[in-house]
């Protein structure tokens, strides 16, 4: 336990550091929330994936392995797909159009790109963005109680509130650069972190040579790559289902945000492999710590909850406990906080903007001063935060039995779903425009609790729909209802394609 807390004192003065160092360079607006726009590529590429991650990939993730077997590659699959994506296609043209708008937030590019009137538009999208932020957020607080609990043996409450206070603490003196350049630092951690630990267990494990007949033995369905059923229907669904993650790089405006805070498009180019070569290490790392987790703790007709906790979410420890000692544990605590702590900070920066930017000030006080609203966005940042440790403890209470997975992929989802196929027509679709962009928000935003609590309870095609998730159909209803609206009433004047 004293090295466990040397160690974490160690990482949390680090992050303070960070902090104070950053808040010198705040002067105004843009430094607070995009960092004065002057940020290099690889600052942003790791700050972009140490974001999208989250503590999902420690604790989901591994936990998603040791339970669906390979067929949780997927996964990588499809966050490979939608990084490179983002990263070759979607990034510079964004880039291009942020700069020309002078954009510091995404609903301040959709109202320069669609030349709104009046302000529909940015409040939707600063609402809808808040919202999701807000659950996600408390997903992530969630996720430090229970990291807390596991593995320094804390209340799970005392542990989630200490979290807490952490990351809101350097955040609020030092903004989006606090921000950037501690996902820097913990990008780095979770990076070679991930890659070492499945490695050392590995060649470490006498039985290596047999990790898929170990795995077959246990259950044939663990190496089958189209998951653990016969039916050909159910199998595309839980490929989907789990490609579909990949899905939110592909415009959430807490990922996007580094975009806008890059200095120019050459650094897109310079960081995209940068970007593609973390998440395939990464993710690929996680789901294999959780393969190996199942082959060494797991025996034929044993339940894996029994070894590896409720819904596999002690995967990461137990593995952790048996390959190396107190100190590199120790360590690894801080990964784990990393992963959790890089997305709490990045989201809570981004919903703050969305109230302070884009609510407060564009919509009701356009004349107040810039020095004045970096003042109230820390203070905006802090209540956010605090609204979402509220949730998160509310939830703890109410729905005890939930997994980290699935309370991080509905924020995820929802987030997705809303803005990343406005985001998508919004750069390749001359044609499209403002009501399109309400109807695709609005949409989206509605279809991920009404798959979640509607659909997916349905007799018959709701377990379909489980293992389809929410992120792939809101995603699609999103697309359908920007199309439609967007042919049914077209603009008097279309927005040129500009990028």
């Amino acid at each position: 336990m004293i090295t466990n807390l040397v160690v974490l004192g160690i990482y949390f003065a680090i992050l303070f550091g960070i902090g104070i160092v950053a808040s010198r360079r705040i002067k105004n607006m843009d430094d607070y929330y995009v960092g004065g726009k002057k940020l290099g590529y690889w600052m942003v590429a790791f700050s972009a994936r140490a974001t999208g991650e989250s503590g999902w990939l420690l604790i989901g993730l591994t936990a998603m392995g040791a339970l669906a077997g390979v067929s949780a590659y997927w996964v990588v699959v499809g966050e490979v797909l939608g990084v490179a994506v983002s990263w070759f296609f979607m990034a510079k043209p964004f880039k291009r159009l942020t700069d020309k708008y002078d954009s510091l937030t995404v609903p301040d590019f959709l109202e320069s790109h669609f030349k709104a009137k009046g302000h529909t538009l940015r409040l939707v999208a600063a609402l809808c963005l808040a919202s999701f932020v807000i659950i996600y957020v408390s997903a992530q607080i969630d996720i430090t109680g229970k990291a807390f609990e596991t593995f320094l043996g804390l209340n799970y409450f005392t542990g989630a509130i200490l979290g807490f206070m952490i990351v809101v603490a350097y955040i609020f003196v030092g903004g989006f650069l606090a921000v950037v350049w501690s996902d820097f630092f913990q990008g780095l951690l979770m990076f070679f972190g991930l890659l070492a630990l499945p490695l050392v267990a590995y060649f470490g494990w006498e039985h290596h040579a047999e990790l898929f007949g170990r795995l077959d033995a246990i259950d044939p369905t663990l190496v089958s790559i189209w998951g653990n059923t016969e039916d050909p229907w159910m199998q595309t669904a839980t490929m989907l289902g789990f490609a579909f993650i990949g899905l939110g790089f592909l415009g959430s405006p807490q990922v996007y945000a580094r975009f806008i805070s890059v200095s120019d498009t050459k650094e897109i180019d310079k960081g995209r492999w940068v970007a593609i070569v973390f998440t395939l290490i990464s993710d690929a790392a996680a789901v294999s710590i959780g393969l190996l987790a199942r082959a060494i703790f797991t025996t034929p007709g044993s339940n894996p909850e029994a070894a590896l906790g409720m819904s596999g979410e002690d995967t990461l420890m137990v593995l952790l406990q048996d390959t190396f000692p107190a100190f590199i544990i120790a360590i690894y605590i801080a990964i784990i906080l990393s992963a959790i702590m890089s997305t709490i900070d990045s989201l809570l920066v981004v919903a703050s903007s969305a109230i302070v930017r884009d609510l407060y000030q564009k919509v009701f006080h356009p004349e107040i001063k810039s020095e004045k609203l970096t003042r109230i966005s820390s203070y905006v940042t802090l209540g956010m935060a605090l609204l979402a440790l509220a949730v998160a403890m509310t939830v703890a209470i109410v729905v005890p039995g939930r997994t980290v997975f699935w309370f991080s992929i509905f924020g995820w989802s929802g987030i997705a779903a809303t803005f990343c196929p406005m985001i998508i027509y919004a750069l390749f679709w001359p044609r499209f425009h403002q009501k399109g962009a309400l109807a695709c928000m609005i949409s989206g935003f509605l279809a991920v609790p009404f798959f979640k609590f509607y659909v997916q309870e349905l007799p018959n095609i709701g377990p379909y729909f489980e293992k389809l998730d929410v992120m792939g159909p809101a995603f699609l209803v999103s697309f359908i209802f920007g199309a439609l609206v967007t042919y049914l009433w077209p603009a008097e004047t279309s927005s040129a394609k500009e990028a």
